[in-house]
């Protein structure tokens, strides 16, 4: 059917709607809508618009999972191209600890050193996505770093001073 598939709704008084699909493989598909919120899927007869070849009544429950199996899923493409990169983030906080409480981002080498990245900074009520490498770190700081395992690690032991 792709992008010219066509739904028809019929008015069925006193009971609900009628919504029929016609596929490009010769099926009729109907899709009854009662007035109570009931479902029912029906195979219709395409010689005879009153005639079903099947019905089968559906919970609200069934309908939204049947619906959820036939769209397709948006972000199914992006979880399969991830497939095989192992990145992660973590927040590290900077505490007295750290030789980095007071200096800037530029100042740790961070991503030539590790290959992870900082990429925001929490600090008690903001935040700071995306800072420069003028940036000024607070004690109390939490620094948010994605990269892969090791990368992460190392940008961990080297803010904390480990």
């Amino acid at each position: 059917m792709g992008l010219s598939a066509h739904v028809r709704k019929t008015p069925l008084p006193g009971v609900g709607s009628r919504y029929d699909l016609d596929t490009d493989a010769g099926g009729h598909l109907s899709v009854v809508v009662h007035q109570d919120g009931r479902r029912e899927l029906a195979l219709r007869d395409p010689q005879d618009d009153d005639a079903c070849a099947g019905a089968l009544p559906l919970t609200e429950a069934e309908a939204g999972a049947l619906a959820r199996l036939l769209l397709p899923d948006p972000v199914a493409k992006l979880r399969r191209a991830q497939v095989g990169i192992d990145l992660v983030t973590e927040r590290i906080e900077i505490d007295s600890r750290s030789p980095y409480a007071g200096r800037t981002l530029g100042a740790t080498q961070a991503r030539t050193r590790t290959g992870a990245s900082i990429v925001a900074v929490l600090r008690r009520t903001s935040a700071h996505p995306s800072p420069t490498p003028d940036f000024r770190f607070a004690l109390g700081d939490t620094l948010v770093v994605v990269g892969t395992r090791e990368g992460v690690d190392a940008v961990a032991e080297l803010i904390t001073g480990g």
